[in-house]
């Protein structure tokens, strides 16, 4: 079988509880042909303690102050120069075999430029909450990330082609940065499902999809409205918006009661004081 190199990259910061069973899950792939990054962006807890115990089998790392998630991933493809990349976020890992299945499916279809394989959710038990088999792998179903045409994205594995046309990251998105990039690819290359579990993205407090859900839907509506998509997220945006004028409607009588409740006495008070 012929190995094409595939390129890793991890950005991390103040990860370090999770880091080393992300850094674990690549290295025990054992896959003969890999090029391994971690960029850390200057983490005070015991992160760089946990890469250092592995740098003789990483590439290459660094740790120092970066611009965010998007930049730490620009700089570490910025490092490398593999065939096949990826980017597994440091409280991710991929499952037993992901990389040689990647590269058999590199093999067996020449055509694709991006591959994605199923994914789950899992707990800190391991108890899987979320999984994801994904379906129509196209521009338009992209589009419809919000309505289920998603994937998981520590599962995808794209060529090198496809990130020197698409990319880099844009640093200006904070949270929907991979269904930026998946929706500039789509446009000029094509995906192949693997119909098998790449990988497993640990759910917790401190994870950024679950810390900030409600800005992360707004982050995935803007990408898609400006790739041309606006009609299939009008929807969520309309119920965004309602849910923003019943809060702010809301805020605005409970502040008002509040006021009331607070300042009456007071006045009521001034009055008699004024009139004894």
């Amino acid at each position: 079988m012929n190995f094409p190199k595939i390129s890793i990259v991890t950005p991390s910061y103040n990860q370090g509880r999770y880091l080393e069973a992300t850094i674990q899950s690549v290295l025990d792939q054992n896959y003969p042909n890999l090029e391994y990054v971690v960029i850390d962006g200057g983490s005070d807890d015991n992160s760089v303690e946990v890469i250092k115990r592995y740098e003789q089998h990483l590439a290459y790392w660094v740790s120092e102050k970066d611009k965010g998630q998007s930049h730490a991933i620009n700089k570490g493809f910025g490092k490398v120069s593999g065939d096949i990349y990826a980017w597994l976020n440091s409280d991710d890992r991929l499952e037993p075999g992901a990389l040689a299945t990647v590269a058999e499916a590199s093999a067996q279809y020449p055509q694709a430029a991006v591959f994605v394989g199923h994914g789950r959710k899992a707990d800190i038990s391991d108890n899987t909450v979320y999984y994801k088999d994904p379906d129509e792998l196209t521009f338009e179903r992209f589009c419809q990330w919000m309505d289920g045409g998603n994937f998981m994205q520590p599962s995808c594995f794209f060529r090198r082609l496809a990130w020197d046309e698409a990319g880099p990251l844009d640093v200006s998105i904070d949270i929907a940065l991979d269904v930026d990039l998946w929706l500039k690819m789509a446009k000029k290359f094509s995906f192949q499902k693997i119909d098998q579990l790449l990988s497993t993205a640990l759910v917790h407090e401190e994870a950024k999809t679950t810390a900030l859900i409600n800005r992360m839907k707004v982050d995935c509506a803007l990408v898609v409205t400006r790739a041309g998509g606006g009609e299939y997220v009008r929807k969520h945006l309309e119920q965004m918006a309602d849910q923003l004028t019943a809060y702010e409607s809301l805020h605005k009588r409970l502040s008002k009661n509040v006021i009331v409740r607070l300042v009456k006495p007071l006045l009521g008070r001034k009055f008699r004081m004024n009139n004894r």
